[in-house]
């Protein structure tokens, strides 16, 4: 059976919110198994094992989040030359912009010669104080229903051998 990982990290609940969706929906294409794991948990024997991947992070000062950054500089020479052309997607939880961390995970899937199967994800929150940037989120409907149209769509084109 074919595998969806989904790595995620999250510090005030956008980006656990989004992948949480993504799962649930990728969840119901039942000829694809998927995986949620916390970044700060997965490791080599994690990516190797998954025939694609959908990477959820919040955007920390124009970057993906540490622990995010952390989980590729931990695999990335572990699984070089072993997951090649497997396909990939993004969601990033931002304040208002998110583009710097959609960048950074780009350029760090090209090293490994991931595919790119659908353009990232940016779900904007408007926070811009430390008061609101520290604050719990709350993912609107709209954009959990983002999350879940990609957690499916990239299970589904696992499944069937699309991508």
């Amino acid at each position: 059976m074919k595998r969806l990982l989904i790595v995620y990290h999250s510090m005030t609940g956008a980006a656990q919110q989004l992948a949480t969706a993504a799962h649930a929906a990728a969840c119901d294409e039942v000829e694809c198994r998927t995986e949620i794991v916390r970044a700060g948990d997965a490791g080599v024997a994690e990516v190797l094992a998954a025939d694609g991947y959908l990477f959820v992070t919040p955007e920390n000062l124009a970057s993906m989040s540490g622990r995010m950054k952390d989980f590729f500089d931990r695999v990335y020479y572990g699984v070089l030359d072993q997951v090649n052309g497997r396909p990939y997607a993004t969601i990033i939880a931002a304040g208002t912009d998110g583009d710097g961390a959609a960048r950074q995970i780009q350029r760090i899937a090209t090293g490994l010669r991931l595919r790119e199967v659908a353009p990232p994800i940016i779900v904007r929150n408007g926070a811009q104080t430390p008061e609101q940037i520290l604050s719990t989120k709350f993912v609107l409907e709209a954009d959990l229903n983002q999350a879940r149209n990609l957690g499916a769509a990239i299970a589904a084109g696992i499944a069937s051998g699309v991508f």
